[in-house]
This record gives structure tokens, C-alpha cells and sequence, in this order.
């Protein structure tokens, strides 16, 4: 395939952009895409992981996001990074830029990731033990709730079922 700017040289860098449900494709050689690379996602001399998240971010707006609340200026408390600051280089300043961003970016990593929270992975080999834990983890907080609202019945039948499962974990 031909560079679609010069016309001369094979197009090295093919990308395809979707702006508002429209489909555009690019194919350029080496040389535009240097000389397009702050424009171009992909572009071998402007791309990084950095220029890819502050671009995920960049569509947020028509993404269903409140006007509102993206007009309303959100701050780290500990590093004074804005939010729109962390739209711009793709990266937080600090740890705690991750509590104070948690709004915003909570939606924003639902779609990308499909979930906001991190759960890992178990080997098949030995996740038994930690499948395990996981569960009575859950199931010790839904006992609580069930004690706090005076639930004894369904308590009592989460207390076996944890009792069930601790004894999985000391006969493996």
C-alpha cells in the first residue's frame, strides 16, 4: 500500500480513527507520519502509552459525561495536579491522584478494562486455597451485614458455609 500523503513511498503506519461513529483510515509512509506525529496516534517519533491514555481521555466529554461536572475543577490534595492536567500528559502525579480522580475515571476504567477494580489472576494449580480465602473473605462481610440488620437466620447459614470452606483449606 502506498503512502496516502506523499503518494511515493509504502505506507509503514496504518491507523484507523473513529471520531462520532465515522471510520477513517490512514496509511502513511515513515517520513509524514514523523512529520504528522503530534497529530497522529501511533506516529512512531510521538506515540507512547502516555499519548494513548491522555487520548482515551480526550473523548470522555462525548462519551455521556456530565458537562457539568467536567467544568468543575478537580485537584490532588497532595500533589496539586488538576484532573484536566492529568487529561493532558496521561499520567498522575502522585498515588493519591488516584482517590481524588476516582469520580471521573471509575466509568473511564469500566470501559476500558470492563471493571474499576484490580482482581488479578489465580493459577488453576494452586488457586485453590486462595479461591477459597476470597470467598470466606466475602462471605465474613456479608455475615456481618447479616448480623447488623439482625438477620440471624441467613447468618447462621453463612457461618456454615464459611465453617464448609475452612475445612476445604486445611484438608488440601
Amino acid at each position: 500500500m502506498i503512502c496516502q500523503e506523499c503518494g511515493n513511498k509504502p505506507a509503514a503506519l496504518h491507523f484507523t480513527k473513529i471520531v462520532n461513529g465515522e471510520k477513517t483510515e490512514f496509511h502513511l509512509c515513515e517520513s509524514c507520519a514523523r512529520e504528522k506525529g503530534d497529530s497522529i496516534p501511533g506516529a512512531p517519533n510521538g506515540f507512547s502509552i502516555h499519548n494513548l491514555l491522555s487520548g482515551i481521555l480526550e473523548f470522555e466529554p462525548s462519551m455521556g459525561q456530565n458537562v457539568k461536572q467536567q467544568k468543575k475543577v478537580i485537584r490532588c490534595e497532595n500533589c496539586g495536579l488538576t484532573y484536566s492536567q492529568f487529561r493532558k500528559i496521561g499520567r498522575f502525579g502522585c498515588s493519591s491522584c488516584y482517590n481524588h480522580f476516582s469520580d471521573p475515571l471509575n466509568p473511564l476504567l469500566k470501559r476500558v478494562h470492563g471493571n474499576s477494580v484490580h482482581v488479578g489472576k489465580i493459577p488453576k494449580i494452586s488457586g485453590g486455597k486462595i479461591k477459597y480465602k476470597r470467598q470466606i473473605k466475602d462471605l465474613k462481610k456479608e455475615l456481618q451485614s447479616k448480623i447488623d440488620l439482625e438477620e440471624f437466620e441467613e447468618a447462621a447459614k453463612l457461618r456454615d458455609e464459611i465453617r464448609s470452606l475452612e475445612q476445604k483449606i486445611s484438608e488440601a
